[in-house]
């Protein structure tokens, strides 16, 4: 800094904020056309929406209303969270087959907090972590805060979205930490193989990695899986594994803010991953008690939720490929799911994503995700939620498939 004029004061000194929060914050294009939109009072259908709360699905009052027990209103937190919260995570597995004891169960407020906690636990500053694309672009925020790279590893989209194993192993460094998986994946809907999960436990052994496996929609599976797909991670022991879930979709029930990682491996080293964690998990204390003396029940009244979210999920997946069969012309797919909430168009790129969000919003009043969004592979992809009202979804489907015919063929 330059010295100061003699008999000159110093001038205060200018606030910096991290580097890390130096986010670009203006207005992206489909903000923008969503802002005109909405002025110029447009009504619109929300193919992105995600938020189960809002799509008339389960009455939550009765699963809400849970956490009013009298003993909530005492404070004795523990870093692991409660014995009957943590018990209740691993009954929710044993009850599909899979063995994670409660001692392996670390509450969260989130998956997101998860993350952040265990890539404090894995990675020094500058590490890198392998994470797949396409898939939800939440993960890049979360290692920025924690200054963590992410290295990307492919999902060939000509395979059915199978990892592209040597291009991982290629990816994987001397400071590749972790591997994270999306199982199934977020947008694409595909569970990993099973040859897929034994290639990548032994690469994780040689090299010295964990798997980070978020299994958010691990009870969304379209029907039964086929035979080589592998149901979940959690209760494996070859690698050090951490499966992440919680409230959010398990019980569609996001604003209860309660998640979890069940940790699963080697039993030494799942034992000493769990005691670090406790440590960091005590800094936070995040997790609400109410919360937690709810959750056995709030978990055990999980089937009719499922079962309602599964029966929306499926009637309007089958009327968006009536409504692509109807009105697509041919040209529109809808790519293979196995699995979760959203579904990938596949449509030509005689306009960009962009061009296709923009002129979707402004003809049709619909708004969907454009494929970058999610990390495709190439332009030519639209994403769309699957979660709103039949009655709703199937009108505005029918229009959305024939705007994009119309558009292909030039009209």
């Amino acid at each position: 800094m330059a010295e100061a004029e003699a008999g000159e004061a110093p001038g205060p000194r200018p606030l910096r904020f991290a580097a890390r929060t130096g986010w670009d914050l203006s207005e992206n294009r489909l903000a923008s056309v969503l802002a005109a939109a909405r002025r110029a009072g447009r009504a619109l259908v929300d193919f992105t929406e995600a938020n189960p709360t809002r799509c008339g699905i389960v009455d939550a009052a009765p699963l809400v209303a849970r956490l009013g027990e009298p003993r909530g209103c005492r404070y004795a937190p523990l870093p692991l969270g409660d014995p009957g919260a943590r018990a209740a995570v691993s009954r929710y597995y044993q009850e599909r087959g899979l063995d994670v004891p409660p001692e392996n169960v670390v509450l969260t407020a989130s998956t997101s907090e998860a993350y952040g906690w265990l890539l404090k636990l894995l990675a020094e500053r500058g590490d890198d972590v392998l994470v797949p694309v396409p898939s939800y672009p939440l993960l890049e925020f979360l290692a920025c805060l924690e200054d963590v790279a992410l290295t990307p590893y492919p999902l060939v989209r000509e395979e059915g979205w199978r990892i592209d194993l040597g291009a991982l192993e290629r990816a994987a460094g001397e400071r590749t930490r972790a591997v994270v998986l999306v199982h199934p994946n977020n947008p694409t809907g595909s569970f990993v193989r099973r040859d897929e999960a034994a290639a990548l436990e032994a690469l994780a052994l040689e090299r010295g990695l964990a798997l980070i496996v978020d299994e958010v929609f691990g009870d969304y599976a379209h029907g039964d899986l086929a035979p080589d797909r592998l149901p979940s991670f959690a209760g494996r022991r070859q690698a050090l594994t951490f499966v992440l879930s919680g409230l959010s979709k398990v019980m569609a029930l996001p604003q209860l803010k309660l998640g979890w990682i069940a940790v699963s491996g080697p039993p030494e080293l799942a034992a000493a991953a769990v005691a670090r964690l406790e440590i960091i998990a005590d800094t936070y204390l995040s997790v609400g008690t109410p919360v937690q003396l709810a959750l056995p029940e709030i978990l055990a009244a999980r089937a009719p939720v499922q079962r309602a979210i599964q029966a929306r999920v499926r009637a309007n997946l089958a009327a968006l490929d009536a409504a692509i069969a109807a009105h697509g012309g041919g040209a529109v797919r809808r790519l293979p799911v196995d699995g979760g909430w959203y579904a990938t168009l596949e449509v030509p790129r005689v306009l960009d994503e962009d061009g296709w969000v923009e002129l979707l919003v402004r003809d049709e009043g619909a708004i969907v995700h454009p494929g970058y969004f999610f990390d495709m592979p190439r332009d030519g992809f639209l994403v769309v939620g699957l979660l709103l009202e039949p009655a709703v979804f199937v009108e505005a489907a029918a229009r959305l498939a024939a705007r994009l015919s119309r558009a292909i063929s030039g009209g």
